[in-house]
């Protein structure tokens, strides 16, 4: 007669559905004389054990949920009824099957507590925790405004350097639960372990580690295994067992890592918190959150554990280099913080990757070259041209030489074009220009124009000039004019070194010796001070003081800067007078040079009515000869009353052309332009 057995069924505690657990069975294929036989014939020390769950009286007995029950006993024997008559047909040699104890939904301890690992799962979702996958269909980051002025500047978008890793649903950057387990591995609770037995004890269990830092095997009971390296599972599973058994053999392995939660905070494109493997670097759980924002770092990611600083990584010396030795293993509660984003860099042209760099602080154009893959085959290998706000906050293009990029550090806002084979020959005032617009205009800033672009156009991209701007006073600075009043500075400042060696400084003969060494001192000390002062490069335009626009048909050249100021309420006077100063103008009828100098007390005695001069808010200047006294006056102009002084005294001259300069803060090219 043939039969087979069951293993009891588990104790199940009240609700804690059935459905989820898998029971297999040891089934006896012979008869039961055979299995007698078999019985009597070994020794009881060396029965084969399989996994067997005494019974758990913790339920009432006779509950519906008591699986020893006379109704769950009754049920038993209808499955054993059933088995039997399926196994009546098979005569095979008697066989005895290893026990599997499989538990996916749950781990019992030796305690009899359970733990749900899709409940805690969900308990995470439902408190607003996300996992790495999750996050992979949100929107990238926005671009940033200057990669919005780089667009316009350059024609076309470039990308920020890295952020082509980002791209929603492309990947999945968290690490596998999965994945291969270092042996080095530190067991903690969340990790499940399947551990399989064959031997004098036979089975196999998958199990989670509880929050006891333990498994339960059953016949064998609780073994602690969190803080245990990977490498060591193995041992102090069979040590245990060893206690009790021997001649078996032990598998051991882990199945599922467990999560850990980390917080990406700062500048992340979706900041938040993360479940994450146990093996999760910050690298997947930076990539996790969406990566650095468009105001993100990627040079500076910051690993926080317990309120210290563990690591700062930069992201591109892993995608550039593949250096991770920094990128540390995460751990429960670790915190990541991005920062804003340093100064950033466009390079464009023949290189590898045209694309927005980040500049750590001091670093060199080569250093950001040589991320942008080095210059292409077809590419200028003698120079480069870099377009750079300079202290003026004005654009300016020059030419840096391969020799000079090492020693030349970025900044803020630069553009890097590396020429091609094509514009070897171009020349550079052919190519693309940038102006820049300040003050009473809609749409303030840098732009990049076609070369030849005119004035009015310019003014179109920039939204046209508000209601308080004062055209009148429009301040156009050029490079080209700056470099020619430079010249004509330096010639001036010459031919007054020169006299003083050939002329004396006072017209007194009678002078002595010590007295004119003492004026010599004073006067080149004086020039020394003028040689630092540096032109603007103003143009003067042909503007009217009622003009609402400016002259449309003025081509721009590259670097120009265009000011447009708010009116002015004042005017100016300064020099040979009794009280200096800027005044508020009253009234709306126009008002003369000479009632403005009345209402600074009037000219000193010692003062030269015959050079008094104004320089006008457009730029120009109306000198005495030209009727500077009888002439009105216009918001925003400068009155100056110079020292009565003779022509025979160097000194003179030289002290009142300082005094323009210093006292009044003129132009190098207007101060040319009155004492010539």
């Amino acid at each position: 007669m043939a039969g087979s057995f069951t293993v009891e069924p588990q104790s199940i505690r009240p609700g804690v559905p059935r459905a989820g657990r898998t029971r297999r069975v040891l089934a006896v294929t012979s008869g039961w004389s055979a299995l007698a036989a078999m019985v009597a014939a070994t020794p009881a020390s060396l029965y084969a054990q399989s996994f067997y769950q005494q019974p758990d009286r913790s339920t009432p007995a006779g509950s519906p949920l008591d699986p020893y029950s006379s109704q769950a006993q009754a049920q038993a024997q209808a499955a054993v009824a059933a088995q039997a008559a399926n196994a009546s047909a098979q005569q095979a040699a008697t066989r005895l099957e290893p026990v599997e104890i499989t538990d996916r939904e749950s781990l019992i301890s030796q305690d009899g507590d359970e733990r749900t690992s899709r409940g805690s799962l969900l308990r995470d979702r439902r408190s607003g925790e996300q996992t790495a996958t999750e996050t992979q269909t949100r929107r990238p980051a926005p671009p940033s405004e200057f990669e919005t002025y780089v667009e316009r500047a350059i024609g076309r978008a470039l990308p920020r350097f890295g952020a082509d890793l980002l791209v929603p649903g492309s990947r999945d950057f968290a690490t596998a639960a999965t994945a291969t387990v270092p042996p080095g591995y530190i067991l903690q609770p969340g990790d499940r372990i399947f551990v399989g037995l064959t031997g004098s004890i036979e089975g196999r269990i998958d199990a989670e580690i509880d929050t006891n830092g333990r498994i339960f095997i059953p016949r064998v009971g609780a073994i602690r295994v969190a803080g245990l390296p990977y490498s060591g599972l193995r041992d102090a599973i069979s040590a245990a067992v060893g206690r009790q058994y021997v001649d078996f053999r032990v598998v051991a392995t882990v199945t599922r890592l467990r999560g850990v939660r980390v917080y990406v905070t700062g500048f992340a494109n979706n900041p938040g918190a993360y479940t994450v493997s146990s093996l999760s670097t910050m690298v997947n759980a930076v990539l996790a959150a969406g990566g650095p924002s468009a105001g993100g770092s990627f040079r500076s990611v910051m690993l926080y554990r317990d309120g210290q600083l563990v690591s700062s990584f930069d992201l591109y010396d892993f995608i550039r280099g593949g250096d991770k030795s920094k990128d540390v293993t995460l751990q429960n509660e670790d915190v990541l913080f991005i920062p804003a984003v340093g100064p950033q860099v466009a390079i464009s042209g023949s290189v590898n990757s045209e694309a927005i760099y980040e500049a750590k602080p001091g670093e060199s154009l080569d250093a950001l070259l040589r991320y942008a893959g080095n210059p292409g085959v077809l590419a200028d290998q003698s120079r480069v041209i870099l377009n750079r706000l300079s202290n003026k906050d004005t654009i300016g293009a020059s030419e840096v030489s391969r020799q000079q990029l090492a020693s030349t550090p970025v900044e803020g806002g630069d553009i890097v074009q590396v020429l091609s084979s094509g514009t070897l020959t171009r020349p550079l005032e052919r190519q693309s220009v940038v102006v820049r617009i300040e003050g009473e205009v809609n749409k303030p800033g840098n732009y990049y124009v076609p070369a030849n672009t005119r004035l009015e156009q310019v003014l179109a991209v920039a939204g046209g000039t508000t209601s308080r701007a004062f055209i009148y006073g429009t301040k156009l600075e050029r490079q080209s004019v700056q470099q020619q009043q430079r010249q004509s500075y330096r010639e001036a400042l010459e031919q007054f070194e020169l006299t003083l060696t050939s002329a004396p400084l006072t017209s007194d003969t009678t002078t002595d010796a010590g007295v004119r060494a003492q004026q010599l001192a004073a006067a080149q000390a004086v020039l020394e001070r003028l040689r630092r002062v540096e032109p603007d490069g103003r143009v003067v335009m042909n503007v009217g003081i009622a003009d609402t626009r400016l002259p449309g048909e003025l081509l721009l050249e590259n670097s120009d800067r265009i000011f447009i100021p708010a009116r002015p309420t004042t005017v100016g006077v300064f020099g040979a007078v009794q009280r200096p100063a800027s005044f508020l103008i009253e009234g709306t009828q126009p008002v003369r040079v000479r009632d403005y100098i009345d209402r600074a007390g009037g000219a000193l005695r010692a003062a030269d009515r015959g050079q008094i001069f104004v320089v006008r808010a457009s730029g120009d200047v109306i000198s005495a000869k030209r009727g500077a006294l009888r002439s009105y006056v216009y918001p925003g102009d400068v009155i100056f009353v110079p020292v009565r002084s003779q022509s025979s005294s160097l000194l003179s001259r030289i002290l009142q052309f300082s005094s323009l300069v210093f006292q009044m803060g003129l132009t190098a090219a207007t101060v040319v332009a009155v004492s010539q």
